[in-house]
């Protein structure tokens, strides 16, 4: 299968393919999603076979607005429409109950809810009202792997494996959505995946205290949200964090003892790195919306790189406002691990 690179030009074209049955993936301002038609189960069973994505995973249908939403759920959270108002189109997913065989099992999980989002990209707009359906789109990558924040991302994970990916160029900010649980109108809305709508935002929007803290799963209990239950966004390449202030003793931990070592920092820990062998990738700058839209390019390249690294150390932030979301990540891609040098 040849895989194509849409645009604005032939966009025409990825519509079709999803009408078809075909999956197409396409930008938003958080990372790729790896798109097919939602109402159709086939379709969609493929997303889970080319990205090896667990079946128990449930997936985010991608939507034009609240009014395509109503089709499908029972019952709407009394804050559903404040919180649509105020970060829609954005990277906002809001989990609802569903009408009966509104989607297949597979797009649930086996649940009884659906988690949708609106995403802010003109071009994946026009694709979903172009293809007339909504669009399931978990990332695009390989199911465990760092997500996809360019649309040559996708093609090293997918080339001749999709029929295409429509290019909108670099996403924006570099995690995925923020998902919050309004399934039940009686309970207080809960964060499941945290991203760039902070707990704070949200609290400020419905008046109620939302916790930064995404719920964490208790046994068996299959996940409501993407990003839950699974490892997720680690390279091949070992990963391990590093708080900035220790930047100093990593610097010489790794000539003391002669590791080939990648570097994902901002500029002023990266500046403190004297190594004979590895690679740094840079962030932009210091804040830690440069750390978060870099995290997953940085952990990309560094991985894929010809320099044959033994670990990549890639720099901490605070976790508070975006830091929540870009530790979640960061946490999950080094399993938890810590450089000390003790």
């Amino acid at each position: 299968m040849e895989t194509k690179r849409f645009t604005s030009d032939t966009l025409s074209q990825a519509a079709t393919a999803l009408k078809e049955g075909q999956l197409v993936a396409f930008p938003t301002e958080t990372v790729y999603g790896l798109g097919a038609n939602a109402l159709d189960e086939t379709a969609v069973k493929q997303v889970f076979q080319v990205k090896g994505r667990p079946s128990d995973n449930p997936l985010i249908v991608h939507v034009t607005g609240l009014e395509q939403v109503r089709d499908y759920v029972s019952e709407m959270h009394p804050l559903t429409q404040a919180v649509v108002d105020a970060y829609w189109p954005g990277p906002l997913t809001i989990i609802l109950p569903i009408k009966e065989g509104a989607f297949s099992s597979v797009v649930t999980g086996g649940l009884k809810t659906v988690a949708f989002r609106m995403p802010d990209h003109p071009l994946t707009l026009a694709l979903i009202k172009a293809a007339g359906v909504p669009i399931v789109g978990p990332s695009a990558n390989l199911s465990g792997t760092p997500s996809p924040t360019t649309a040559d991302h996708v093609l090293h994970d997918f080339t001749n494996k999709i029929a295409g990916v429509l290019d909108g160029g670099a996403t924006k900010i570099g995690v995925e959505s923020t998902v919050i649980d309004l399934s039940d109108a009686t309970s207080t809305p809960v964060i499941l995946r945290p991203g760039a709508i902070t707990g704070e935002m949200l609290s400020d929007t419905t008046h109620m205290n939302i916790t930064n803290e995404p719920v964490a799963l208790k046994g068996t209990e299959a996940p409501k949200a993407p990003g839950m239950k699974y490892k997720h966004y680690s390279p091949q390449t070992k990963v391990i964090m590093v708080d900035s202030h220790d930047f100093d003793q990593l610097s010489a931990y790794l000539n003391e003892k002669e590791i080939r070592a990648g570097i994902i920092a901002g500029p002023t820990a990266a500046a403190k790195v004297r190594m004979e062998a590895g690679a740094i990738f840079m962030y932009q700058n210091d804040t830690v919306e440069a750390a978060t839209k870099g995290l997953f390019s940085g952990l990309r390249a560094l991985d894929e790189c010809q320099a044959d690294l033994d670990v990549i150390f890639v720099e901490t932030k605070e976790e508070h406002g975006l830091g929540y979301a870009y530790m979640n990540r960061l946490k999950k891609a080094a399993d938890q691990q810590k450089f000390t040098n003790n």
